[in-house]
């Protein structure tokens, strides 16, 4: 088993790097979506030609797709450390919490309260401050105005008997710091708490082990891990008792269908056993064998790659007097996330000059306008975000240095 990813190998799985319309341009608006692997798409042709159709019913072409729905369910459980049935689809992330929001209120009284984290995405935030609206108490875990951490000692002083839930990020799309959410979790469930983690930001880097970092609730994207537009949502028997079911009726007893109100996407659940085929080629690939340990070697594979890269990254950047780092400059303490403000030039202007140099990069608010305004950054404006994954090359980390030297 080696541990040093075969980039070569990886890029051939991705049909956007052999694709002439983006030959020489370096992708870095990862974090927005990612590239999508050549099994997703094997994935689709094989539904729309053979059985876009009603699932689980007698006849082949629909046994066949209900199948793949139910592998779907059963794969993803194995990546995340879950069993089965606390496995959801739903149409995306923002979608999912929406759902959760009325979940809990249904089962929460006036001044019952909720902890939202600063460094949230609006689809982690939104739909939690709403409920104030209701009588409910919503307390904000507010995060450092000058670095954008989170510090434990402020959340400990917020929880008290009548806080139903925590959320907070993985970690997040702007300042990137990966959390300590095992430590959150055993802070918050000694206060008979449970947490919820919107993983959107972090899972494109690796799925993690849930069993082990203790979240009740977890989310994320699988477009930005690779697959089809859906929202992943984990939801452990912990978290039970205070949600209620969301779906039609006589779906409530279904484990992948009580915390879904629509019917499913039968075609993206089935589709996102591509994301887990290319998992399992990759793990395959550098040695491994098909053990319970295959998530992690691949999560490890995913780190390791992308700690060098970042590495680079960040100490250029942290050279520069000119620039602000938005988040740690530690590659071993974020995400290959990285976002920045300059003194002299709007992010506006440095996106378009990288664009013009053929860095596809991000510009804005990230839909972390909160978070910006904490930490004194103008929202309308906002920030450059560069942010990459395992399939990125040293190359073009260089490119894209180069590009803001000559911009900047």
């Amino acid at each position: 088993m080696t541990t040093a990813l075969d980039l070569d190998f990886v890029r051939q799985q991705f049909p956007a790097f052999s694709e002439p319309s983006l030959q020489g341009q370096a992708f870095f608006e990862n974090a927005g979506g990612s590239y999508m692997c050549q099994q997703v798409i094997d994935r689709f042709h094989t539904i729309f030609h053979e059985r876009k159709l009603q699932p689980y019913y007698a006849f082949k072409a629909s046994a066949d797709l209900g199948n793949e729905m139910d592998q779907a369910h059963q794969r993803m459980a194995r990546y995340l450390n879950v069993p089965t049935d606390e496995v959801m689809f739903g149409p995306s992330t923002s979608q999912n919490t929406y759902v959760l929001a009325q979940a809990l209120l249904a089962r929460m009284s006036p001044g019952d309260g909720i902890i939202v984290s600063g460094q949230e995405h609006e689809a982690n935030a939104g739909v939690w401050r709403r409920l104030t609206s209701h009588g409910m108490r919503v307390l904000v875990w507010e995060a450092d105005p000058i670095t954008g951490q989170l510090d434990l000692n402020t959340l400990a002083g917020l929880l008290d008997d009548r806080i139903t839930m925590v959320a907070m990020t993985h970690c997040s799309n702007l300042v990137a710091e990966i959390n300590p959410v095992r430590k959150v979790a055993d802070m918050v469930h000694d206060a008979n708490v449970i947490l919820l983690v919107d993983g959107v930001s972090y899972c494109p880097h690796g799925l993690p082990d849930i069993d082990a970092i203790g979240a009740d609730i977890y989310l994320f994207s699988s477009y930005k891990t690779y697959g089809p537009h859906q929202g992943v949502m984990v939801i452990r028997k912990s978290a039970h008792a205070v949600l209620e079911p969301q779906s039609h009726y006589f779906n409530r007893d279904i484990p992948s269908k009580w915390m879904v109100p629509a019917g499913p996407d039968h075609v993206q659940i089935a589709a996102a056993n591509g994301m887990l085929d290319y998992f399992d080629a990759l793990d395959h690939h550098h040695g491994g064998t098909d053990d319970a340990m295959r998530p992690r070697r691949v999560e490890t594979l995913f780190h390791q790659a992308e700690r060098d890269n970042l590495r680079v990254l960040l100490d250029y950047l942290g050279n520069r007097n000119d620039l602000r780092l938005l988040g740690p400059n530690d590659p071993d303490n974020r995400a290959p996330t990285v976002s920045f403000t300059s003194s002299r030039l709007s992010a506006t202007d440095i996106g378009q000059k990288l664009a013009a140099r053929n860095i596809m990069a991000g510009v804005g608010d990230f839909y972390a306008v909160r978070l910006l305004e904490t930490m004194g950054v103008s929202p309308e404006d906002g920030a450059v975000r560069l942010s990459f994954v395992h399939y990125t090359s040293r190359d073009e980390i260089n490119q894209a240095i180069a590009a803001l030297d000559d911009i900047l």
